[in-house]
Order: structure tokens, then C-alpha cells, then sequence
């Protein structure tokens, strides 16, 4: 099979960063399925991988690519959820063979059926934003998907990006007043159109301009970035209420102020049901599967943004060193094998 992988650990701006390869197609196991890769979705997870191995080299090179779009072409012996034929998205587990593959294996617990009004490359851009946004709302913050906390505000911090693209809209179907961040024109209509209420500029004093909007405080609070605005949000939160982040912890995070309004800190890593084998792994399932009938139905909408072309090495390097601007907005996605 064709297979986009990396022999070398890069900066985005080396030669060879990543090569065309023919590996060989793997065979389902147990509760695996063999899924014919149609489009794929390049996110952060994946510049850091490819850039944070160090000195090893990889023989054969390593698949990289945690989001994907394809049709089910075989089953383990324990599958029972999918049958061949079935049109799929997924994120996939980071501690397997990635997706920028034309054959990969993924456990039918973290696959949903792709949603039907989609296309394959519209679908790739949704699996690991939407598992991530899901599970930081619902699961870790203990916000009802059906509405119990309409009303109650959540601040996005780096709405218009990725995970905050997916989340500004569930937030908005679960009854939430959304204010997201953005500090550039194109990036707050975006938001906008995606249903958020306010827009607030991270690049300068967000308290201030949370004021201005008649507020206090906010309910609950997303970090769908770094740890820069950590002391800004712990000022904003309720008493009470609660903060999830996503992020690497390389910045200075006080808790100080956490501990005297007796508010929660979450995190949210999507990759640990899968990683873990944790007895509710089949809970992605589930939600991906909700959100493609929602997005069928239509309240939620893709995030793509921009398909940079088949799944080749250049076409790749190219994804990367567009999400390394931390400029993109919404999704960059490759679809297609020549």
C-alpha cells in the first residue's frame, strides 16, 4: 500500500521531512477494522510527534496522521459494530500506525459512522476536534449535551482554531452563551459564523473586555491552546466553576486563585480511552456517531477549511508547516492517493 511516513524526526523546514513509501497492508485482528483511508486531517499532535522524536530513526518509516475518513474494507473476528462497505471517521490511537496510509487498522470502539451529508474529505476534518471538544464539555466539565445548562456562558480560548471550530458549535447546540477568542478580522467571523455570541481579542486584556460585556465572571471555561492566558481565565472563572485545557503544561500554571474560588481543573487528552484500554472505550463511538446524525441534521457543520491535495509527502509538509503557523483556521485536510 502507499504510504506517506517519516524515516527521521524534522523541523518542517529540512529536506525529506517526509517520504512516499510502500509499506505492507495490514490484516484486521479481533475487534480491528481494515479501513480504506479516503482523506485525512493534519493537527497539532502531528507536528509535534514529527518534530519531537529526537535522534531515532525509523526502518520502516513510521506512519504518522491521527484523523481520517474511509470505507470499512475488512473486519477482525470480534467486530461487531461495522460491516464491510461502511463509510467511516475516526482519530485513531497515537500508539499505532497513523492514518496517511492507504490500509490502516483501527479498534471499532473509536470509529463512527461517517455523517451521510458529508464528504470524505469534509468528514476527515472532524474526528480528533470533535472527540476532543465532546469530551472536554461533557465529560470533563459535566456540561448536558441536551441542554440542563442552558444559559450558562463558556469562554473558548482559540475558538477559531481546530478544536474550537467543533466546540463553539456544540457548545452552541447544548444551550451555552459562547464567547470565543480570536485577535485577527478573519478568524472572529468565523467564529461568528459558527454561532458564537461574543468575540473577545486574546492578545490583550481579556478580563477587561469580559467586563465590558457586563460579566464578571464565566460559567465555564475551554484552553484550546497554551497555558499564556492561564491566569487571565483562573480571574474569569466562577467561583465553583471549572477549567478544562488540552495543552502542554510548559508554562506556569499558579493555582493559587484555583484553590480560593474552589474551582476545578480538567484535562482533556483524547487519545487516553484508546491509549489506555479503558472499560468506556466505545464512548467515542458513540459520540461520533451522535455528532454525524446532528451534523446530518443540521446543527453542526464541517470545519474544514482547506484541502492542500492528495496524500503525498509534499502535499504533507505543506499541511505541516501551515498548522505550525498556528494561523490556520478550522481544518487543513489531504484527500486522495495518486
Amino acid at each position: 500500500m502507499k504510504a506517506v511516513g517519516i524515516t527521521h524526526y524534522r523541523d518542517i523546514d529540512e529536506n525529506d521531512v517526509f517520504v512516499d513509501v510502500d509499506l505492507p497492508k495490514p490484516t484486521p485482528k479481533c475487534r480491528d477494522l481494515l479501513i480504506a483511508v479516503k482523506a485525512v486531517s493534519v493537527n497539532p499532535v502531528d507536528t509535534k510527534v514529527r518534530a519531537g522524536g529526537g535522534d531515532k530513526v525509523e526502518n520502516p518509516p513510521r506512519v504518522l496522521g491521527w484523523d481520517a475518513s474511509g470505507v470499512v474494507e475488512a473486519l477482525g473476528a470480534e467486530v461487531t459494530l461495522f460491516k464491510p462497505g461502511d463509510e467511516i471517521y475516526y482519530a485513531g490511537d497515537i500508539t499505532r500506525s497513523g492514518s496517511n496510509a492507504e490500509f490502516q487498522l483501527v479498534d471499532e470502539r473509536i470509529v463512527g459512522h461517517k455523517p451521510k451529508s458529508l464528504s470524505f474529505a469534509e468528514a476527515a476534518a472532524l474526528p480528533l476536534t470533535t472527540i476532543t471538544a465532546y469530551e472536554a464539555f461533557f465529560d470533563r466539565l459535566g456540561i448536558d449535551r441536551d441542554g440542563a445548562n442552558t444559559g450558562e456562558t463558556i469562554l473558548i480560548v482559540g475558538a477559531g482554531g481546530g478544536v474550537g471550530s467543533i466546540g463553539v458549535q456544540l457548545a452552541k447546540a447544548a444551550g451555552l452563551i459562547v464567547i470565543g477568542t480570536a485577535s485577527r478580522v478573519e478568524t472572529s467571523n468565523w467564529i461568528k459564523e459558527l454561532g458564537g455570541d461574543h468575540i473577545i481579542n486574546h492578545h490583550a486584556d481579556m478580563v477587561a473586555q469580559l467586563q465590558d460585556l457586563g460579566m464578571q465572571y464565566v460559567d465555564h471555561i475551554a484552553i484550546f491552546n497554551d497555558m499564556r492566558h492561564w491566569e487571565a481565565c483562573v480571574e474569569m472563572i466562577r467561583p465553583q466553576g471549572g477549567i478544562v485545557c488540552i495543552d502542554d503544561t510548559d508554562l506556569p500554571m499558579p493555582m493559587d486563585g484555583m484553590k480560593l474560588k474552589a474551582a476545578a481543573l480538567h484535562w482533556e487528552f483524547m487519545f487516553a480511552r484508546a491509549m489506555h484500554e479503558t472499560p468506556d472505550m466505545i464512548e467515542q463511538h458513540k459520540l461520533l456517531s451522535h455528532v454525524a446524525v446532528e451534523i446530518d441534521a443540521g446543527p453542526i457543520r464541517t470545519t474544514l477549511d482547506e484541502i492542500v491535495g492528495p496524500i503525498t509527502a509534499a502535499n504533507m509538509q505543506k499541511a505541516h508547516a501551515l498548522i505550525e503557523t498556528g494561523s490556520a483556521r478550522g481544518k487543513v485536510v489531504l484527500a486522495g492517493f495518486d
